[in-house]
């Protein structure tokens, strides 16, 4: 198992933004996830999946205004300032 940083921003001008964002959350949902109440489109997916599998399956619920980056984490190759939980739930998984 892998664990990947996945952030994105949906296009917020459209007009069924509120439903756009929880079709996405379902999609990203099907993955084991964990977030950082501090990072809104921000989440940090654990899975056997490729990056590019990750998002060929995330876009099938954006469109071509939003954006997506999904980045594999290296065990000793990452740092940043996040809540205990999401450190916990990463570190016990790389």
């Amino acid at each position: 198992m892998s664990v990947f940083v996945v952030t994105w921003n949906l296009n917020k001008e459209r007009s069924n933004y509120s439903h756009a964002r929880e079709e996405f959350l379902k999609q990203l949902n099907r993955y084991e996830n964990t977030s950082d109440p501090g990072l809104e489109t921000v989440r940090f997916v654990s899975t056997s999946s490729s990056a590019t599998d990750i998002d060929t399956l995330l876009r099938q619920k954006m469109d071509n205004n939003d954006r997506l980056l999904v980045s594999k984490m290296n065990r000793g190759e990452y740092q940043g300032w996040l809540d205990t939980g999401a450190w916990t739930w990463i570190t016990a998984r790389l």
